[in-house]
């Protein structure tokens, strides 16, 4: 398929819309408008399902897990561009070295999610080092907790899943145009129909495009979106679905600040961009992923599932790159930092290209779901079988130094894109069965068993074809909940479950044990409650995970001189609480997370007991709505958002502190000449508090983000 330009999507964009709306009846209805504020977690009994718990279409609020749903239409009211900034809305989820012009990274209870294993997009794995555009998506799902039910490898915390808009019962007509400050603008098209003897056929075209200008400078970019999905109602219970999505996105990243020496320094302009060398080129992502699905419903309680998608992937990684403070003048006080900048503000500067990066996934899930009732015990059960097949293909790579940059970003090098540097390339295949049963053992006690089996094969090898590595393994990942209903719509449960990741020794001439293959074996227990009486939903978790560490040992600096072992465990304990409340014009909803997380075990003395880095202790997500009498269909938000400090270092010598932030919002809907027109304006930093964002150590150095300045955004969408 040829690449769409953001030219081609905006010329296309209205001629699609009036063509649509030429061809399609206009007494047709259009679907109503959502109505809900800010994203949140939800629970109560108003909860959807969420299928990244893996319990089918069993409501999250009777299921024994914690997770967040987010509507197309919450996002669009929070002015949620990015799955980052989910980070505002729910407490368990934190940033973990989110760029400008980068793609997202999460942190859950306090753990990274793995961008290679730990997403997914309509419940089938995928890779997540790319931009993912949220236009086309109905929802998104965060489970909070250890993923081995879900996932054959992957880092406890949670999953990620995306679900793809579907047609719809019922015809739409959406265009919308979104301005946010400095200049980005952003068009978007969603039309739904459905044709055909008996409404047999259904088809959804999503498109957009958008000029990217954010706050941050040196940073203009481009991207857009086309996706198309359809359906076919072939018979009673039979349903066969197919879609494709295509994405472009164009635009240069934002390397993080760092401390200076041992200081971590002030706060200086948000806006600041140290990428903003003549040379400096933009990140590009193009992004092709296609999946088809046929449902068979087999009797009143069964059906069987085939759902196979690829995604095929295409990167430009190209960044001016501060990095530590070795190679450039010595620092006055003639100590040389690895993991920083240099104590007057300046840093080594690096021209680092990765190009023409291929990253493929394909998938194929073949699950039989239903019912069973032995004598008075009912089991919900489903089987099933997953294969995966991932190539991530590389060529070599630019990794060189040029000069020295400072802080104030006033300093201008020479490029060298000389590809210096070899690069990895990895396939893997898996194959992965699993088994889930809910025995209904009586009206209120339920048992939810699941186990997953995972047989890995693994190869890797240098671009120039050295240090090969080849491995298999296999290993499996039970779980099991007891839960138990104490009222209609109150529920207690507890929980445990393991998660698996598979790591090997990088097969360098420095390790010992080069090639050494460790299975990194994390556990969770968790016990929770959620509930709601009348107006008021609530749901509290007390949790704790514990997961193997490795770290290396020895001088490193030479050949044979370094060795990879277990060293101690990340243990993370703490406690999530979420509650909604909702009387007459007023709505109030929010959540907090204490989390205790230290490592334990470790040889190392520097960081035994420590906290983790860019982890804090505590969060509070505060969300209030009001709707305004005197103006019907006004309604005004505001949002408060603090965490504690987070810990720069991995010995805890250094930390940021902690930091609270105010959002305004409203949304008004209205019909102008018979259409829904809803409008959304917002303000992110009401008060333009200038602090450390984050203080993520990444790639082996220390690295602190700005929050971002004040920023106004204004919208408008039509539906006809």
């Amino acid at each position: 398929m040829a690449r769409l330009t953001t030219r081609h999507l905006i010329l296309f964009s209205p001629i699609a819309a009036a063509a649509w709306l030429v061809a399609t009846p206009a007494t047709a209805q259009t679907t109503p408008i959502a109505t809900q504020l800010q994203p949140i977690t939800v629970t109560g009994r108003s909860t959807p399902p969420a299928t990244v718990s893996g319990w089918s279409d069993t409501p999250l609020a009777k299921t024994p897990v914690q997770a967040s749903v987010f509507s197309a239409e919450q996002l669009k009211d929070s002015g949620v561009q990015r799955l980052s900034d989910l980070t505002a809305s729910d407490p368990a989820v934190s940033d973990a070295y989110n760029a400008e012009g980068y793609y997202d990274f999460l942190t859950v209870r306090g753990y990274v999610l793995d961008n290679r294993f730990n997403f997914r997009r309509d419940g089938l794995p995928i890779n997540a080092e790319t931009s993912i555009p949220l236009d086309n998506k109905s929802r998104i799902e965060i489970l909070k907790g250890t993923s081995g039910m879900q996932a054959g490898t992957s880092a406890p915390g949670g999953l990620v899943n995306y679900i793809v808009a579907r047609p719809l019962d019922t015809p739409r007509r959406s265009v919308s145009l979104e301005w946010r400050q400095l200049g980005t603008v952003t068009g978007a098209l969603d039309l739904s129909q459905r044709f055909g003897i008996d409404n047999a056929f259904g088809a959804r075209l999503n498109a957009a495009a958008a000029h990217l200008d954010p706050m941050v400078r040196d940073s203009r970019g481009n991207r857009n979106l086309f996706a198309l999905a359809a359906d076919w109602r072939v018979a009673p219970g039979t349903m066969l679905e197919a879609e494709i999505e295509t994405s472009h996105r164009s635009q240069p990243s934002q390397p993080g600040f760092s401390m200076f020496g041992n200081t971590v320094p002030q706060p200086g302009d948000p806006r600041l961009n140290l990428n903003n060398q003549p040379w400096s080129l933009p990140v590009v992502f193009d992004a092709t992923t296609a999946s088809l699905r046929w449902q068979q419903k087999l009797g009143n309680d069964w059906r069987f599932i085939a759902h196979a998608a690829t995604q095929r992937l295409r990167t430009d990684d190209r960044l001016a790159f501060p990095f530590g403070c070795a190679d450039s003048n010595p620092p006055p006080d003639g100590t040389y930092y690895a993991d920083r900048f240099c104590p007057n503000g300046t840093y080594d500067l690096y021209d680092y290209r990765s190009e023409n990066e291929r990253r493929r996934t394909d998938a194929l899930d073949l699950a039989l779901q239903g019912k069973v009732q032995t004598e008075s015990i009912g089991h919900t059960l489903a089987v099933g079988v997953l294969q995966s097949r991932v190539r991530n293909h590389f060529q070599r790579q630019a990794y060189n130094y040029v000069g020295t940059g400072n802080m104030d970003g006033t300093l201008f090098t020479s490029p060298d894109p000389s590809l210096t540097a070899e690069n990895t390339n990895r396939d893997e295949r898996s194959t992965e069965l699993y088994a889930r049963d809910a025995i209904a053992l009586t009206q209120r006690l339920t048992a939810w068993l699941g186990v997953r089996h995972t047989r890995l094969q693994r190869q890797s090898v240098q671009t120039d074809g050295s240090q090969p590595i080849d491995y298999a393994g296999s290993f499996t990942t039970p779980s099991i909940a007891l839960s138990y209903a104490l009222a209609r719509d109150q529920l207690v449960y507890a929980s445990w479950g393991q998660g698996i990741e598979s790591n090997v020794v990088a097969s360098r001439p420095r390790y010992s044990n080069a090639g050494a293959v460790f299975t990194i074996k994390s556990r969770q227990t968790e016990i929770g409650l959620k509930g709601a009486i009348d107006a008021f939903d609530w749901n509290l978790a007390a949790f704790d995970i514990q997961r193997p560490r490795t770290q290396d040992f020895g001088r490193c600096d030479a050949d044979a001189s370094c060795t990879t072992r277990i060293d101690g465990t990340a243990h993370h304990r703490g406690v999530e609480a979420n509650a909604a409340w909702r009387q007459g014009p007023w709505t109030l909803r929010g959540g907090a997370q204490w989390l205790r997380a230290r490592v334990e075990g470790s040889a190392v003395t520097s960081i035994e007991g420590m906290q983790p880095t860019n982890v804090p202790e505590r969060t509070l997500k505060l969300q209030t709505g009001y709707d305004v009498a005197a103006l019907r269909g006004l309604n005004l938000q505001a949002a408060l958002l603090h965490e504690s400090a987070r810990k720069v270092l991995p010995d805890n010598s250094t930390a940021i502190p902690g930091w609270t932030r105010i959002d305004a919002a409203a949304r008004y809907e209205t019909r102008i000449a018979g259409a829904q027109t809803t409008w959304r304006a917002g303000i992110d930093n009401l008060f333009d508090k200038r602090a450390w964002r984050e203080s993520p150590h990444q790639y082996s150095h220390a690295y602190l983000y700005p929050m971002a300045p004040r920023t106004l955004r204004v919208s408008v969408q039509v539906d006809l």
